[in-house]
């Protein structure tokens, strides 16, 4: 029963844009007593231990980035945005899980009111990180795009003033975002507009999925074997973060769908009480994300090697295998130009 209510709690206070605590307290008793639905009990170490896995494989993505001159283009800021944002909803999801913790233990003694004024807070972290996520992934595919079709012109289009400006635009629009989720989380305006910029956002990107994949294989010819084929293998990782994305958020925002278009169906009822395991869904997101760059990213994958094994005499080991690395791509390089041409297809 105890941990029934915990979960119960939980529900309540880490959307408060779903349902607000007596609706749905109310709705659930009324529907279910004429169709019951299977109850699922998440313990809340669940949230704080992949909470703790996605804050240090994202801090290590970031630190890996911000230190390793091979991950210094591009392509690797942006995946530092992705990497924030991933960074923001374990953050979170740590804090509201201890918060909830000292909660139900009388540690920590505040009145509802106040607690669900601070949820507001996680929640809108949540929310900024979802349009973070979203806007990031965006530009990485555009990136991608101007990679393979526009490379001779790729250096005058990704300047770093305008990779800065486009980082800058995504997390004030966020922060923006998450303004406006705290000040109208009660609204249901509120929830149609993530619905709809989770729609709209996938939509372009798989526009432009679509049109990169349908050139590359309409001009493959034109296109550089090793080049077009190492371009293609980038844009085939970042299908593949989409791909995880889709699946790890959209349960969440088919809970919100149904929030505003049948709040009182049985079925939809049903659906929507399993809320802690599509919040699970989006941990797992953050937690999957930094696998994927170690996978699929050769610099990535040294990079993370050099830090975990940071102590002592191996950070001397480290640099010695960053001068590896440039000698060796140096060697089966003609000229410093084609070299620097030639780094950014070789992204993964």
């Amino acid at each position: 029963m105890e941990s029934n209510c915990q979960v119960s709690e939980r529900m309540d206070g880490t959307m408060s844009l779903t349902l607000s605590g007596s609706q749905r307290g109310n709705m659930t008793v009324a529907d279910t007593e004429e169709r019951p639905c299977p109850q699922m009990t998440i313990a809340l170490e669940v949230f704080l231990i992949l909470g703790v896995l996605g804050l240090l494989e994202n801090v290590l993505v970031i630190v890996a980035i911000a230190r390793s001159r091979h991950l210094h283009s591009p392509m690797y800021y942006f995946m530092c945005s992705l990497a924030t944002a991933d960074l923001l909803v374990s953050s979170s999801n740590i804090w509201e899980t201890i918060m909830l913790e000292l909660w139900h233990g009388g540690v920590l003694n505040i009145d509802p009111q106040t607690l669900e004024r601070i949820d507001n807070v996680f929640d809108s972290m949540i929310c900024t990180s979802f349009v973070a996520s979203m806007c990031s992934l965006l530009a990485i595919a555009a990136d991608r795009y101007v990679t393979i079709f526009y490379a001779l012109r790729y250096h005058c289009i990704m300047t770093a003033r305008n990779v800065g400006l486009a980082i800058a635009a995504i997390w004030v629009g966020c922060t923006a975002c998450g303004v406006v989720f705290i000040a109208y989380h009660e609204s249901t305006a509120v929830v149609l507009c993530l619905v709809a910029t989770f729609f709209t956002l996938l939509a372009l990107m798989a526009v432009l999925y679509m049109h990169m994949f349908l050139l590359a294989r309409r001009h493959a010819r034109r296109i550089a074997a090793q080049h077009g084929a190492r371009g293609v293998r980038a844009a085939v990782t970042l299908t593949i973060l989409l791909g995880v994305f889709v699946v790890c958020w959209a349960p969440l925002f088919l809970h919100l769908m149904l929030f505003v278009v049948c709040p009182h169906n049985p079925y939809c009822v049903c659906y929507m009480a399993h809320f802690n395991l599509y919040l699970i869904l989006v941990m797992c997101n953050s937690v999957i994300d930094p696998l994927i760059y170690a996978l699929r990213s050769h610099d990535m994958r040294d990079t993370f090697r050099e830090l975990v094994l940071c102590c002592g005499t191996s950070r001397h080991q480290g640099s010695d295998l960053q001068q590896n690395r440039i000698n060796s791509s140096s060697s089966h390089t003609p000229n410093l130009s084609t070299k620097f041409r030639l780094n950014q297809f070789i992204i993964f």
